[in-house]
């Protein structure tokens, strides 16, 4: 019987990726390697863990951190459902929808932030992944500013929508706009914990402060509890000096924050966005897909992720 996707890479036979290319910041930073053990244990049965990934720059690596980790814990056993909160809908077209699906605005969460009989269990997709579930974006979506200016705890409507789901899964992840305005506000109220992948350029180090301003806002106005679950370093070039001395940096003004886990720049993310599924079943031996296996037992060993 032929292997499926997932048990066999389509690159295994000629996989350049080695293990001691692995880059990760205990490395990097000539510190002592970390090691995460493999997730054995059935996640355990509270609510769903909910997650933004939040950024307000674009092209820091949001989309495919939210496909990737999100398949990977599918991977592990979890029951996972990716939010496509984006105006630019990249992660839906990342799961295999065509532009032409994606402008019909029925199906997508504006449609449900719009329309309160809308049922949130009549709008998931599943994707190709077992345990791996989405709920579309749309182009309207740039629109909530304005369309959401006069309601009442607008910062709630997520966080409201969400509440029929949270038994049904494990771990949500929401893709967010690059911005910090209503929606990105609207996932944090709705979220336990958020997950900031930052491109190892210096000019993102300088807009980190201003995300963490707007944490500790919703912290203080919408949700008290709402804690950062890490700094992801992404489009790292083990190569470079820039790189090295951007994660160094990094480190010594977010210790605390900064993961272990590193996402390395790969031409296979390019290549699954075309071909509409997550690394980890595309090309699943290579360095990208091994680095978001890493990063979901990370996250589950540091407690942000059922």
């Amino acid at each position: 019987m032929a292997k499926s996707s997932q048990e066999v890479s389509r690159f295994d036979a000629k996989s350049t990726n080695r293990d001691e290319e692995l880059a990760a910041t205990s490395v990097v930073l000539g510190r002592k390697a970390i090691d995460f053990p493999e997730v054995t244990s059935a996640p355990s049965e509270s609510k769903a863990r909910v997650i933004s990934i939040v950024n307000q720059k674009g092209g820091v690596g949001k989309t495919t951190t939210t496909i990737n980790l999100g398949a990977a814990l599918a991977e592990m056993g979890r029951r996972v459902l990716l939010i496509d909160f984006d105006s630019q809908a990249s992660m839906t077209t990342g799961l295999g929808i065509k532009p032409a699906q994606i402008k019909e605005q029925y199906g997508s969460i504006w449609h449900l932030l719009n329309d309160s009989s809308a049922k949130i269990t009549d709008f998931i997709l599943k994707s190709n992944q077992p345990g791996l579930d989405f709920i579309r974006g749309h182009e309207d979506l740039a629109a909530a500013e304005a369309a959401f200016v006069t309601e009442l705890a607008k910062e709630h409507k997520l966080r409201k929508l969400l509440l029929p789901v949270l038994d049904l899964y494990d771990d949500i992840l929401i893709d967010c706009s690059p911005s910090l305005g209503t929606l990105t506000i609207n996932a944090l109220t709705a979220s336990n914990g958020v997950l900031i992948p930052m491109e190892c350029e210096y000019f993102a180090v300088l807009g980190l402060s201003l995300v963490k301003k707007t944490i500790e806002r919703v912290q203080e106005n919408t949700n008290p509890n709402l804690a950062i679950y890490g700094i992801l370093a992404t489009m790292f070039d083990r190569k470079t000096a820039h790189s090295r001395e951007v994660l160094a940096l990094i480190d010594s003004e977010f210790p605390d924050e900064l993961l272990d886990t590193i996402i390395s720049r790969t031409v296979r993310f390019s290549e699954s966005t075309v071909k509409g599924e997550p690394i980890t079943t595309y090309a699943s031996s290579s360095l990208g897909a091994v680095s978001y296996r890493r990063l979901a037992r990370e996250l589950i060993y540091r407690g942000g992720a059922n």
